[in-house]
């Protein structure tokens, strides 16, 4: 039956709703499946790495021993088995985490979300590291925060600035390893005094980590966690050591906090996916991971000395860039008078992509930076699109 003369709908959006806004590197991204664009812009891992067959044999052995379990609901923290793996993997330095504190997640993303519906108010001030990883910017700003930035320097977040920015605050978020997007690391030094500081403050850290493993030199360093297992939350992530398709990672966070994060993610999707908890632990419980990864830092490593050797030769004098030694990405600063999001423009009009660096700043965007990822992009485009962004670079100086 057809209604006659209907109403037009009134779609009356929440507020939260209303301030939502898509990823800039999102929307870049749909520009860069274009064949023909030298893509620096996503960050991506390399599909070279991805262990197809090794996830295939995992998956049929699951299925075929217990698939019926796999395909099942599970428990809404996760497969014990692969939570017991996280935690041994992450106990040391005398501090021991027990599997029960350990929460798996829809992807790393999802822990950030839980994470705000458990800590944030409205109005609530979170410290951030200046510049800082905007999916974690996206999934608080849903809560409404007051971001409170945090000094860095060329060696990452200055823990001694704290104390002027910390009152009131909820968390702290920090990215100590190859951090997205500048690719700096802090030193052992700076992660002991940032954990005491905190502890000192009495201030939640949210230490985030999914590119620790991808160290060139294959030397990792120590996790703050296990410095003071009470004080800091932990992120971690499959996808840049496994495949991000699987949409798995997991969060590590005191007692109180992790049922509390539990409860939120009942509400939001009940629990993540059996199958693939379950398939990753096949792959990875007799050291896979071992083997696998040398093989990410390897080509990880090449290709970001390429490009750092690229950089050398054709961009001008008065554009600085780090140096990482590990992780996925390369921070550029220009002269201040250069917009990267002009110089944006006229890249992909020359086919060449990369994400201008204001979005991931909470607070004074710098216009003049931008992010270069070199892990998807074999070392003969990294060299031509250098090039080519090295020309467009010294036109505007």
């Amino acid at each position: 039956m057809k209604i006659e003369n209907p109403n037009p709908i009134q779609w009356r959006f929440s507020e939260r709703a209303a301030q939502l806004q898509s990823s800039f590197i999102r929307e870049i991204l749909k520009i860069t499946q274009q064949p023909e664009i030298i893509s620096f812009a996503g960050g991506l891992p390399s599909p070279a790495t991805f262990p197809v067959d090794v996830m295939k044999a995992a998956f049929d052995k699951v299925l075929s021993a217990n698939g019926k379990t796999a395909l099942q609901y599970g428990p809404t923290d996760g497969y014990m088995p692969l939570r017991q793996w996280v935690a041994d993997s992450l106990s040391g330095n005398g501090a021991k985490i027990a599997p029960e504190q350990v929460l798996m997640v829809s992807g790393s993303q999802q822990a950030l979300d839980l994470l705000g519906k458990v800590l944030i108010d409205e109005g609530s001030k979170v410290l951030v590291e200046t510049p800082s990883y905007l999916g974690a910017l996206q999934a608080f700003s849903v809560y409404r925060p007051q971001f409170a930035s945090v000094q860095t320097d060329d060696d990452g977040l200055v823990p001694s600035s704290l104390d002027a920015v910390a009152e009131g605050a909820r968390l702290l978020y920090a990215l100590p390893n190859f951090q997205n997007p500048t690719g700096r690391s802090l030193s052992v030094a700076r992660r002991q005094e940032l954990v005491e500081t905190c502890a000192r403050l009495g201030l939640p850290l949210i230490e985030d980590d999914p590119y620790g493993s991808l160290s060139y030199k294959g030397d990792p360093m120590p996790k703050m966690l296990t410095m003071n297992p009470d004080g800091v939350i932990y992120m971690g992530s499959f996808s840049k050591v496994l495949t991000p398709g699987i949409r798995l990672g997991y969060v590590v966070a005191p007692l109180a906090l992790a049922r509390r994060m539990e409860l939120a993610k009942q509400a939001t999707d009940l629990h993540t996916a059996q199958l693939t908890q379950m398939v990753v632990h096949e792959v990875v419980k007799d050291g896979f991971l071992d083997q696998h990864i040398p093989t990410i830092r390897a080509l990880y490593g090449n290709q970001c000395q390429v490009m750092l050797d690229a950089m050398a030769e054709h961009f001008p004098a008065g554009a600085t860039w780090t140096k990482p030694e590990g992780g996925m990405f390369i921070w550029v600063t220009l002269p201040k008078h250069i917009n990267a999001m002009e110089l944006l423009d006229e890249a992909i009009r020359e086919k060449v992509a990369f994400v201008p660096g204001a979005p991931f700043y909470a607070n004074e965007p710098e216009t003049n930076t931008l992010r270069l990822s070199f892990v998807t992009v074999p070392p003969e485009r990294i060299r031509q699109g250098i090039e080519i962004l090295g020309k467009l670079i010294k036109a505007r100086m």
